[in-house]
């Protein structure tokens, strides 16, 4: 969705966005594989400046997540640095430079999916103190008349314009210099001094500047939504085509690693959703 949103969702907005990776044939934990891929390292595709996902610093969830990969795998971690904008895919993973991209919306075309590692959704956020607690979706009477902060251009711009909303909203910017911008964190910003009675954001962004902020903001996971686009997507690693070797030995990884995995995104403010919808608490 991961840019300001999947996808990252807007790219990572939507959180928030390919030859796979053999291993050492002579590293016993590690399986040899037949796909064509660097044997002496964890090579990941990554934006520099991503937060909460990514960073140069290796601060992001994402970067956690290669970490643990990386001890899983026996091998240490390397990054090919890039803007998750258009041409990241072709820029990093296409031309080998990279072999995974550590989140990825399942289903996106550019790449070959592993399986999810988490779902999460978009949410909407207020001052814990705003006469908007109790709100559940965007169809509700009492958002009617005030002011909104969104991603022009994310799934849930579109639900707010069905809903009457756009006239008051304000929108910021999907693509972005994310070293020198970042909507996201801005929104939370003025949703705590009161500038915005109210915001929506891809759930990782939203819940990760949500707890950043010195102000008690809350954070509504948004899954009733009734009319327009979906609003929560499962979020993969992203491999080349053709690496059934390399896909296996991730998915391993995920399915052994789920705990841990939940814990790193929870300690990010990642609201986690079940496949009912229900917020996972860890």
């Amino acid at each position: 969705m991961k840019t300001s949103a999947p996808l990252h969702a807007f790219s990572r907005l939507l959180g928030p966005l390919l030859v796979g990776f053999a291993l050492f044939a002579q590293t016993p934990a590690l399986a040899q594989t037949s796909d064509l891929v660097d044997r002496t390292a964890l090579r990941v595709c990554a934006d520099p400046a991503n937060m909460p996902f990514s960073s140069k610093e290796r601060t992001g969830y994402e970067n956690k997540l290669a970490d643990l990969l990386g001890e899983k795998l026996g091998l240490p971690v390397t990054y090919t640095w890039f803007p998750q904008a258009t041409g990241f895919v072709r820029r990093t993973l296409r031309l080998r430079k990279c072999d995974v991209i550590m989140g990825f919306a399942q289903g996106h075309e550019l790449v070959q999916n592993t399986n999810h590692y988490f779902r999460s959704t978009y949410v909407l956020l207020h001052r814990f103190d705003s006469d908007l607690k109790g709100v559940e979706n965007l169809d509700d009477p009492r958002l009617a008349g005030k002011k909104i902060g969104v991603i022009a251009g994310t799934p849930p711009a579109t639900v707010m314009a069905l809903n009457g909303l756009m006239g008051d909203a304000k929108p910021f910017h999907l693509v972005v210099d994310r070293r020198v911008k970042s909507p996201a964190e801005d929104i939370v910003t003025e949703i705590a001094d009161g500038t915005l009675d109210a915001g929506v954001l891809w759930g990782p962004m939203g819940g990760y500047y949500a707890k950043q902020n010195e102000t008690a903001i809350t954070v509504v996971p948004l899954t009733q939504e009734t009319k327009g686009p979906r609003m929560s997507y499962r979020i993969t690693m992203g491999l080349r085509p053709l690496e059934p070797d390399w896909k296996h030995q991730l998915n391993d990884f995920i399915k052994n690693n789920q705990a841990e995995i939940d814990k790193i995104l929870v300690d990010f403010g990642v609201p986690l959703l079940d496949e009912n919808d229900q917020l996972i608490k860890r």
